[in-house]
């Protein structure tokens, strides 16, 4: 694979990487979590799921770690939907 190719995979996966870091500090912050769709993130955790196989059998340990990476971030913020979305629902009521 070409230098630049590299380059451009490496950035892109840094940015996937990092794109869930605002949402975690957000939630964590604010202890709420009201306004994150929770069919969203089961669609995200269920696609770099997905993204991880195809990784590893294929053998493209590139797209295995970085969907790793994705994939430990988003369930993140899944689990802390879990969390603070039902206590936001109860103090709403």
């Amino acid at each position: 694979m070409s230098n630049l190719a590299n380059i451009v995979g490496t950035g892109a996966a840094l940015c996937s990487m990092s794109s869930f870091i605002p949402q975690i500090v957000k939630i964590v912050r604010e202890r709420d979590a009201s306004s994150v769709s929770l069919r969203m993130y089961v669609v995200t955790v269920t696609g770099f799921t997905l993204w991880i196989a195809y990784g590893v059998l294929t053998g493209a340990w590139p797209v295995t770690a970085a969907n790793t990476v994705c994939l430990g971030m988003s369930a993140t913020i899944l689990g802390l939907k879990w969390r603070f979305g039902r206590k936001s629902r109860a103090a709403r009521v």
